[in-house]
């Protein structure tokens, strides 16, 4: 089979699980399926555009009570007021997911207004590059925002997930771009690759390490022989420590007694069309987010660990 001929087959593929995909939307969920309610709290980064706004419309419309987050508190207000509009329950808070104080007051107001939360969606990133670009001027922020922001609401948030028989639930939104053993945009250090493919041995050390030793290469202009992803190299860093720490928190968390477990699951949108992509995706927002609607809403979650793309599981 030639490329062209590969190429359109995966294209085939790809709309026919879409076409599945927008079926499986139109059938509700029924009531013995539904373990959440309007006192359902799931709290959204980055909630102010694109996939997160439409994560926020779509978990809100099933019912659930959604705090939306934004780093500028104008375009999260304004956003807020939309959904509001719409008779959703959303309700706006500003946050940085990178400044210790604004975390605090964060979860203080939560605590305060709602005694915590039940989901948490980790959607919040950067992204620099689009089309061919493969600059690494906004490394440090990317990587910082995507992974170590991503990290500080999940440590943040832990000790204020309730309590339920249904579980806490963690969807952290990352990228096939980040996968381990990729075909195209893999590390190609071996000993590097294992370490994080090794679940037993696997620290959050190990994880810092590997991002800290690309950024010190991005400063010391050495990168590019380091044997780094080749596509949007930063972003690729940085979704590859997201989906590995995914795993880490998995295992640590899956200590916790029964009624106080948390199930945390990192998933692929795609190539969406939002300002993240220059608009030149090939799906919509509301496809894009549909996967972390439905891990986040799981009735029967015992799923943890794991990495989807299309509601299903794919390979790390």
């Amino acid at each position: 089979m030639g490329k062209t001929e590969k190429t359109e087959k995966a294209k085939e593929r790809r709309e026919k699980r879409r076409q599945e995909i927008s079926l499986l939307r139109t059938i509700p969920y029924s009531d013995h399926q539904r373990w959440w309610s309007a006192e359902t709290i799931a709290v959204v980064t980055g909630g102010n555009r694109g996939i997160g706004f439409e994560i926020t419309r779509q978990l809100a419309a099933h019912g659930v009570t959604v705090i939306l987050t934004s780093r500028d508190p104008n375009v999260g207000l304004e956003a807020a007021n939309v959904l509001q509009e719409g008779g959703l329950n959303v309700f706006f808070h500003q946050l940085d997911v990178l400044e210790p104080v604004s975390i605090k007051e964060f979860c203080d107001w939560l605590v305060e207004n709602y005694g915590g939360l039940d989901i948490l969606v980790n959607n919040a990133a950067v992204n620099y590059n689009q089309g061919s670009d493969n600059s690494v001027e906004h490394a440090a922020q990317v990587c910082f925002t995507n992974y170590y922001g991503t990290k500080n609401m999940i440590q943040a948030l832990i000790p204020l997930m309730k309590h339920s028989s249904a579980g806490g639930r963690i969807v952290n939104v990352s990228s096939r771009l980040g996968r381990l053993n990729g075909k195209r945009n893999k590390i190609e250090d071996q000993n590097l690759r294992e370490q994080l493919a090794n679940t037993e041995t696997l620290t959050e050390e190990i994880i810092d390490g590997a991002v800290n030793s690309f950024l010190k290469q991005v400063e010391e202009g050495t990168w590019e022989s380091g044997g780094w992803p080749k596509t949007f190299t930063d972003y690729s860093v940085s979704k590859l420590a997201v989906n590995t720490y995914t795993r880490l928190m998995a295992k640590i968390l899956s200590d916790r007694p029964e009624d106080e477990k948390i199930y945390i699951n990192c998933y692929c949108p795609g190539w969406v069309k939002t300002a993240m992509t220059g608009y030149a995706g090939n799906i919509s927002a509301e496809e894009g987010a549909d996967t972390a609607v439905w891990l986040a809403l799981l009735p029967d979650q015992a799923i943890t660990g794991k990495f989807f793309a299309e509601r299903r599981e794919i390979k790390y």
